[in-house]
């Protein structure tokens, strides 16, 4: 069974900002002031942002938001507000000397074929490629196993827009092979529309599902289950406005969406999201609930194939306190991927029957390392655990037997190992910071693996070395921390350092490659990625170290970090970036308030930077777990004292690009404008403080490739400008 995973706030390794040249409406700039010059060439005029006299009572405690309009993304004065700010941050990248040469560098690195992990349905093999420079990957089908006769275009979505900003967001094969349903996303929204293509006459059927968000489409006979939302009310902004009342509905092909028969609701509970599965054998229906309280799912579930079930649903997990995800079913019992009495995971099997947690036998136990996923596939178990943040992946017969562990070629990231209950063989991406993603094969009863499609990129991967350290926090934890440079480099203190991390929602940050990233590498660059307490390297235990009330542990992990480099010679305070996005973001926003002394340029992307507001917009009421929220009297205490918008004031602060984009409807762009707004008006020293708001875009997923190029070319010139570095320079 394909279990559907709920995105809570971002991807791990968001790019550190998003881009794009400023577009939009051209209303008149604002009045604007002078800033100190970074030096005798640039010189910033920022806008003059309007202060109003918003204040708000949080338990006696009074609390300015002199930028509350700029939450309105239709107010005009905010899209001329946007407007003179871009004028502002393109002007001054514009004058940086190597800005050309950069983007130059980086199209050439990135013009190399990228395949997705192919997936087998049937005797056709589905996978995706990207040439090279195509703005969006292209889905192709090939007959067999990929190894006979050559695969056809079944969708591009290149032609899905006129700017390649349109992204194929999620494709989902019926149990026969008959159909694909498809969704797809423009501008990078988290809103999707939902399709469906014949795949023996590879022509579009007339279905269109609209308003449908944080949804799969999990096939049963002639349609598919899926969740919405109803569409937002007459005047009510589509990419702002609050999502409540998630909704579960059934779609049958060739009926209107008006048609579709609603399966669940909760008209009672307004927060939360109601999404479902179907095992492959389409024999049972996985319903899962959260309530945007608890950080866990409960799970009920319908036997399709017994009549008496019709309209209503079994609960076999009750409490909302744990995570948990049927992985697939044997003899009519459920295999359940659970952290319930296992903070590192474990896999039982419960009879839907009996569910009482008494009755739950365990499959897989718990181990030291954290089990990050299981595959249900040809009559196996493939268990993917994490050791110190990279991959361990070990076969497991259905009943728990361990059969053998994959050879991996290095030290790394592996994902994929999905199929269905009669594969034979499966596929497989394995990635590293300096190892190019490659596809395998993998036969699962020889346990074998051969490279399947290996990409040839314009990097030498011996001339690098990564390794991996262990340094002291503030309170005395231990945090791992993977570094990677080229060869032979000198601990002077002199190293252009790019310092990235995230630490929240249970989200792991591992080996991964990054074309980008080698630009800053070939260049003399260090890359450092700790995993902050708050992510998932390390189980539930290490996820609660970094949540409410304790995620302070996060920002003292992440200055620790810095102050390691420092002392160990890889670089110093005017050679180190900052660099995070979404939940990233507010790390990197804290941490700045924080520590301004503590480096010389700092990007926070699509970051949450009013904790005391954010569950008011879109489905921020889903993160309240993870952060607490100003409704509650000791969670606002907390959040108070970290919140980067609350907690500016006049200093000295590091070169700043604040990146947002007009379409992230997952953390809106309000946060990142009044934190602009607050930081240009709080700043006493001479480095640029600016935002660069990205149009037609939204919070990372299906980012055009053009554009990509160009944010990685803005954020390289400005941290190498900034850091008085000159590349190409050997």
């Amino acid at each position: 069974m394909r279990t559907l995973t709920i995105p809570l706030l971002a991807l791990a390794g968001l790019a550190a900002c998003r881009s794009s040249q400023p577009t939009g409406p051209t209303a008149a700039t604002p009045d604007v002031k002078t800033a100190a010059p970074t030096s005798a060439k640039f010189v910033l005029n920022y806008p003059e942002t309007r202060k109003s006299d918003q204040k708000d009572d949080y338990f006696g405690t009074t609390v300015a938001d002199p930028y509350r309009w700029l939450e309105d993304p239709d107010a005009p004065e905010t899209k001329s507000w946007v407007t003179a700010e871009n004028k502002v941050t393109f002007g001054y990248l514009e004058q940086i000397p190597f800005r050309d040469k950069i983007r130059e560098r980086l199209t050439t690195l990135w013009n190399y074929e990228k395949f997705g992990i192919p997936h087998q349905e049937g005797n056709q093999l589905y996978f995706s490629k990207n040439d090279g420079l195509q703005n969006q990957a292209v889905l192709y089908v090939q007959q067999g196993d990929g190894t006979q006769g050559q695969p056809d275009v079944l969708l591009d979505p290149n032609k899905f827009s006129a700017d390649g900003t349109t992204a194929l967001a999620g494709t989902y094969y019926s149990n026969d092979q008959r159909y694909m349903a498809y969704a797809t996303s423009g501008g990078g929204s988290d809103w999707q529309t939902m399709k469906v293509l014949d795949l023996k006459t590879r022509q579009p059927l007339a279905d269109q599902l609209d308003w449908v968000k944080v949804s799969g489409a999990a096939w049963y006979k002639n349609g598919f289950f899926y969740s919405r939302y109803d569409a937002p009310k007459a005047g009510e902004n589509k990419l702002a406005g609050k999502n409540e009342f998630h909704k579960v509905y059934y779609h049958q092909l060739g009926k209107p969406q008006s048609t579709d028969r609603l399966v669940y609701e909760d008209p009672k509970s307004p927060l939360g999201f109601r999404t479902v599965g179907t095992t492959d054998d389409e024999r049972f229906l996985v319903l899962y609930l959260t309530d945007g309280k608890a950080d866990g799912n409960r799970i009920s579930v319908r036997d399709l194939t017994d009549r008496r079930q019709e309209g209503s649903f079994t609960s076999i997990i009750t409490s909302y306190e744990h995570n948990n995800s049927v992985v697939g079913n044997v003899g009519g019992q459920l295999l359940v991927l659970t952290n319930n009495g296992a903070p590192n995971y474990r896999v039982v099997l419960i009879d839907p029957k009996k569910p009482q947690e008494k009755n739950w036998k365990t499959v897989l136990p718990e181990t030291q390392q954290k089990l990050e996923g299981v595959d249900h596939v040809g009559g196996y178990l493939v268990a993917s655990y994490l050791k110190d943040a990279s991959s361990l992946i070990k076969v497991y017969t259905e009943k728990g037997e361990f059969k053998h562990d994959v050879a991996l070629p290095a030290i790394g990231t592996a994902s994929g190992f999905g199929g269905k209950r009669d594969a034979k063989q499966v596929y497989y991406a394995f990635t590293s910071f300096t190892y190019p993603t490659t596809i395998y094969k993998y036969d699962l009863a020889t346990n074998t693996s051969t490279v399947f499609r290996a990409p040839k990129v314009d990097v030498n991967p011996p001339d690098y070395v990564t390794t991996q350290v262990f340094y002291q926090s503030k309170d005395g934890t231990k945090v791992p921390m993977f570094i990677t440079h080229k060869k032979g480099l000198k601990l002077d203190g002199q190293n252009p350092t790019y310092l990235y991390a995230y630490g929240g929602f249970n989200i792991s940050l591992t080996p991964s490659f990054s074309v980008a990233r080698m630009l800053w590498l070939e260049n003399g660059g260090v890359l450092a990625i700790p995993n902050l307490r708050g992510g998932g390297e390390y189980g539930e235990a290490w996820h609660q170290a970094g949540m409410t009330p304790k995620k302070q542990n996060v920002f003292d992990d992440f200055i620790a970090a810095a102050e390691y480099l420092k002392v160990q010679g890889y670089t110093s305070a005017d050679r180190l970036a900052i660099a995070g996005g979404s939940n990233g973001g507010l790390l990197v926003g804290a941490t700045m308030t924080q520590r301004p002394d503590l480096c010389k340029v700092a990007f926070p992307a699509v970051g949450v930077m009013d904790m005391l507001r954010y569950q008011k917009f879109t489905i921020g009421w889903n993160w309240a777990p993870e952060y607490g929220t100003s409704d509650n009297y000791e969670q606002f205490q907390n959040l108070y004292k970290f919140s980067p918008l609350h907690n500016l004031k006049p200093a000295a602060y590091p070169a700043t690009m604040i990146t947002t984009a007009d379409h992230d409807d997952r953390v809106v762009p309000a946060h990142s404008f009044k934190y602009a707004a607050a930081l240009q008006a709080a700043n006493t020293g001479p480095n640029p403080q600016l935002i660069r708001v990205d149009v037609n875009a939204g919070h990372g997923a299906g980012k055009s490739t053009k554009l990509q190029i160009q944010e990685w070319a803005d954020v390289w010139s400005f941290a190498f400008y900034n850091m008085g570095v000159q590349p190409f320079s050997k």
